[in-house]
């Protein structure tokens, strides 16, 4: 009985260290985890300007290499610690790839709110309304943020200018469909809302008229004007008679660099709209919103003729006899003025 007796104090005992010893594990382990989440949310390293610093997270890095790199880069002190607390939260598979500008003494859980969110760093990417495609093209392959090829080039006329954000390392052909798809958009968009009795029978043939537009004038105030001329003669059976449509058969949308020659308004291409009536085969440039919605609603006038007055803009006028006066006006501001 005595043995027995020993034998559960024994036990019994046993059982009040392993208590205790868990007990205290448990506090160690609490207090550990304490200790880590102060270290998490406290400030981190100071930088030695106070601005932030960069930080480039490219595609596919795991928690651990991003923890390696923000170490390396000075805004945390410990690796190990922002991994694991990470993955304690359950959002190291919410961390996004980006070029990021942490500020100084950001803390563990503020990096992990910054990268979570996808708050890279974005750089404009601006292309202006009335370039050729060739153009286009050449401004996003000599963008610096952006990474790959351009890739094999759109149709004349697909991109929509406008100014976009990008964040670096992203390809340059997504950023093409990008400019691609916020064209087709707004055709779409645009032709849905057109006027009646247009001499357009689809939204390609909006897409080509308003290229042209686009190339005849620099003036936003002139482009429905200039749209309403263009339908004008297209409705009239009127060649356009347009300078840039000629100026992108000779060149396939590149600068001319100097006047147009006579002997070249009566060179042969598919896109002399002097020697060939109606739309050229395909838009000579990248136009805008404004002059897509300048041609699929343009003003009602009687005009069908359009000359630069010198100040930038047009003058406009219905007949012949008013536009040749207006012609021999401009002729005498270039003789005046060195223009020819």
């Amino acid at each position: 009985m005595r043995c027995v007796l020993k034998g559960v104090k024994a036990m019994a005992g046993f059982v009040r260290v392993t208590i205790a010893l868990a007990f205290i594990g448990v506090v160690i382990c609490g207090a550990v985890l304490a200790y880590g989440k102060v270290r998490f949310e406290s400030p981190g390293p100071a930088t030695v300007t106070g601005e932030p610093t960069v930080v480039l997270l490219e595609r596919g890095l795991g928690v651990q290499a991003i923890a390696r790199r923000l170490k390396d880069a000075g805004v945390i002190t410990n690796s190990r610690l922002f991994w694991i607390g990470t993955r304690l939260r359950r959002v190291d598979g919410e961390l996004k790839a980006g070029e990021y500008a942490i500020p100084s003494r950001a803390s563990m859980r503020e990096i992990v709110a910054i990268l979570r969110g996808g708050r890279s760093i974005q750089y404009p990417l601006t292309v202006p309304e009335g370039l050729s495609i060739a153009q286009v093209l050449d401004l996003v392959a000599g963008h610096g943020a952006l990474a790959g090829e351009v890739g094999e080039a759109p149709p004349e006329g697909s991109l929509l200018p406008e100014t976009y954000l990008v964040t670096r390392g992203t390809t340059r052909a997504e950023v093409v469909a990008r400019m691609r798809k916020a064209s087709d958009e707004a055709l779409a968009r645009l032709w849905e809302g057109r006027a009646e009795g247009l001499p357009l029978k689809s939204p390609e043939e909006a897409l080509i008229l308003a290229s042209i537009v686009e190339k005849e004038t620099g003036v936003a105030s002139e482009r429905p004007l200039v749209a309403s001329v263009f339908v004008n003669r297209l409705n009239r059976g009127v060649s356009l008679q347009s300078d840039p449509t000629v100026i992108y058969g000779l060149t396939g949308g590149r600068p001319l660099g100097r006047p147009i020659r006579q002997s070249e308004l009566e060179r042969d291409t598919p896109y002399n709209t002097y020697l060939h009536a109606g739309l050229p085969p395909t838009p000579i440039a990248n136009p805008g919103e404004a002059s897509l919605a300048a041609v699929l609603d343009p003003p009602k006038t009687d005009y069908l003729y359009f000359v630069a007055d010198g100040s930038g803009g047009h003058v406009f006028a219905a007949t012949l006899a008013e536009h040749n006066r207006n012609v021999a006006k401009w002729r005498a501001f270039e003789r005046e003025n060195g223009l020819r």
